[in-house]
């Protein structure tokens, strides 16, 4: 039975086939009896009990000094057990679960990887990974180490320092814990679908106190489903070992290492939002012979605890982290006009590609970052205070070489419904330019939770930054280089009043504020920074929330709601002469509404509803004002929810609705609406071994899900990037 949680102070086959013989190895090197009655220690938590289905009541970082349930915010966790049942394998499918979040395609420029919406607003720069700043731009493919994730909505710099409007994702990684265990898994389906999983823990008798290790492997292949051509490959190993040096002190060693080899997919030509007349799904209009994404990613990770007493606690964590990440991309925007610097019409049906083609980013992103923090509870002028305090310190860098092939496509075009994929004609590589970025950030923070009375708290947040940032550019072909410095210095707060009706209800309002610095995509995309916005103040960002969280049936289910604003006062505008102003204010404003835990002893359920209002209010461009944000459903919803059937069986059933939004801010071009279904059957076939099948996109519908943010004309399109089509999966878990 699941725990619950209190709070406490103290190449393809071949590579499948050699995972499986890593985690047979690894296996059989453990005594992994089962043994369910041991607590489980996360973090700074003590598991014990029973935990309600899919509620997680704490947070993975300290700075959330109560129970979730006790924060005036809308906090909403993605938990192992919902990802487990649908095999969400990459954070775009996790979070598919969370209303009010929206994706946007990767741009040539700016390179493909993770682009995320919440609330309207860019969250890309304000990712976190155990409550530590992960900022590289990158394809988060595999969920195998990952136990949680955290959706912190609205502004909230005052937890993650610069780059929040919307809120922040933080992952919860997977941990050493204290019982025996070993799962091996492994799955099959449609589209080439093969992965093979372990997942074992060992506790370390006699080595300290408390001592344990967790390893996680992975190998993963498969084709995209709905797009045939889109082949995906990985294989990771994150090892993690928890030593308890005495009874009040414990470090923690975690490392994490995954490789990618993927054919980037940059989805099909579009126009305000739909694809081109008579264009597949299924087309690719990128060049399989040069097209490529290879990606390393290393993490390093130091945990130290030390109890001082049994009501204060020192935590420090450091972090080293590097990702290699060359890419070749080719994006699927068309000419269908005429050719470029010609007067040469190009035949109906036919095309010329535009944009990036064979355009190459060899990247390479580090992270030093350090994390100290003292938290402690204790009694001052007769109110109970929890509390954190501690400072963090961070340099990043980003190093890319910006390359192409020079692909020459005069006098040639294309048949519009059947691209070629293959590039015949001359190429050769060339260098463009150089671009090394650092950023330094060094911040202290302070949270406190003064419990007034029984019925009432007063959270509080302060933090300040420090931001140094370094912007150096060379082309190659003129030899000439680019420099840019800024800084930026900047409090950010966050206030609530929580209000206690009864033992299972919580009525709260909050106010909250958040920035974003030029510097803000400075090494995440190598960008922001430029002789235009070096010298320009952050954008500055606040929130309201009223909201009430309720929980029935002895805590197992909680039902969530709350209304908000969030408002963005000086956003960054470029005028006609290419120079900026901090003069646009955009504004969304919405309701929240959540339903999370069981609702029987067999029926659990995790569902989310949000509605958005948003407007640019104020604007030098008179066709942004009054426009609502683009990629900003008014309305989407999202249910996931299973059964447990007598002899072992178990029934899922998930549905995700997005209403018609705007592509763009400065136009009405819709993307059209859409439902997708999904469904799971489970079958227990004794205590070691389970089967499910899942079924996704049920009716196979053609629904997008990435665009970027531009309508297109006829010399150069647009395009869109559809959700994976219909596809099955098969999957057995075996515990020993």
């Amino acid at each position: 039975m699941p725990a619950s949680i209190v709070s406490s102070k103290k190449q393809p086959r071949s590579l499948l086939v050699t995972a499986v013989g890593l985690a047979l190895a690894s296996a059989s090197h453990m005594s992994v009896a089962q043994d369910n009655t041991a607590a489980v220690e996360l973090d700074s938590q003590t598991v014990v009990g029973e935990t309600p289905a899919y509620r997680t009541t704490h947070s993975v970082s300290v700075k959330n000094t109560v129970p979730l349930f006790d924060m005036p915010q809308t906090i909403q966790v993605i938990p192992a057990e919902v990802i487990k049942e649908q095999q969400a394998l990459s954070l775009r499918q996790v979070l598919s679960n969370v209303s009010g979040i929206t994706f946007n395609a990767g741009e040539g420029g700016g390179g493909s990887g993770d682009s995320i919406n919440i609330r309207g607003f860019s969250a890309n720069a304000n990712m976190q990974i155990d409550g530590l700043r992960d900022s590289t731009q990158t394809n988060r493919t595999d969920t195998f180490n990952i136990e949680a994730v955290e959706v912190i909505k609205g502004p909230n710099s005052v937890f993650g320092g610069s780059g929040t409007t919307g809120g922040s994702i933080n992952q919860a990684s997977k941990a050493p814990k204290q019982r025996n265990f070993a799962e091996l898994g492994a799955a099959l389906g449609t589209d080439g679908y093969h992965r093979m999983t372990l997942d074992a823990n060992q506790r370390l008798e006699g080595v300290g106190t408390g001592s344990a290790f967790r390893l996680n492997l992975m190998a993963h292949e498969n084709d995209v489903p709905g797009r045939d051509d889109i082949d995906r490959k990985r294989w990771g190993i994150a090892p993690s070992v928890l030593f308890g040096l005495n009874d009040a002190t414990r470090l923690t060693l975690s490392y994490f290492h995954q490789v990618d080899d993927n054919l980037p997919d940059y989805g099909v030509p579009a126009r305000d939002g739909k694809k081109l007349s008579g264009v597949s799904r299924d087309d690719y209009f990128g060049f399989r012979n040069f097209d490529k994404e290879d990606i390393t990613s290393d993490a390093f990770t130091v945990k130290f605890e030390h109890d001082i007493s049994d009501s204060l606690q020192l935590q420090n964590l450091t972090r080293y982290s590097r990702i290699d990440r060359d890419t070749v991309i080719s994006a699927s925007h068309v000419n269908l006009d005429k050719e470029k610097g010609t007067n040469r019409l190009i035949p109906a049906g036919r095309y010329q590609p535009a944009g990036p083609q064979a355009y190459g980013r060899d990247v390479e992103s580090q992270m030093w970052i350090n994390q100290l923090s003292l938290i402690g509870e204790n009694e001052l002028l007769g109110m109970q205070h929890s509390w954190v305090a501690g400072g963090e310190i961070s340099r990043e860098t980003y190093e890319r070489e910006a390359y192409n092939h020079a692909f020459d496509f005069t006098g040639i075009d294309y048949d519009l419904y059947n691209p070629p994929g293959y590039y015949a004609g001359p190429a050769q590589r060339t260098s463009l330019d150089n671009t090394e970025t650092h950023l330094t950030n060094k911040a202290l923070y302070a949270f406190d939770t003064i419990s007034l009375t029984p019925q009432w708290d007063i959270n509080l947040g302060l933090r300040y930054d420090w931001l140094n940032g370094d912007f150096e550019k060379t082309t190659v072909k003129t030899g000439l280089t680019d420099t840019y410095r800024t800084e930026d210095k900047k409090f950010s707060g966050r206030a609530g009043l929580v209000y206690k009706p009864a033992d299972n209800g919580r009525i709260y309002v909050a106010y909250g504020t958040s920035f974003n610095p030029s510097a803000e995509f400075l090494t995440t995309m190598g960008s922001g920074v430029s002789g235009a916005t070096a010298d320009l103040s952050p954008e500055k960002n606040r929130t309201l929330e009223l909201g009430t969280k309720w929980t029935f049936f002895n805590s197992a289910l909680e039902l969530d709601g709350a209304l908000f604003r969030v408002e963005k006062t000086n956003a960054r505008e470029q005028l006609a002469d290419g120079s900026y102003r901090m003069a646009g204010e955009q504004r969304v404003q919405g309701v929240e509404l959540g339903a999370t835990g069981k609702v029987t002893a067999d029926w659990k359920v995790y569902a989310n509803y949000t509605y958005l209002s948003s407007e640019t209010t104020k604007s030098n461009d008179a066709n942004r004002k009054g426009q609502a944000l683009g990629n900003t459903p008014p309305h989407s919803f999202n249910l996931w929810t299973t059964y447990d059937l007598p002899q072992g069986w178990q029934v899922g059933y998930g549905s995700r609705y997005v209403s018609q939004r705007n592509v763009t801010s400065e136009d009405r071009a819709k993307l059209a609406e859409y439902w997708v279904h999904n469904a799971l059957i489970g079958y227990q076939v004794n205590d070691q071994l389970g089967v499910q099948l899942n079924l996704n996109n049920i009716f196979d519908k053609d629904y997008v899900e990435r665009v970027r943010q531009r309508p297109g004309d006829g010399s150069r399109s647009s395009a869109v990037e559809f959700g994976d089509g219909r596809n099955l999966i098969l999957s057995t878990t075996y515990t020993f």
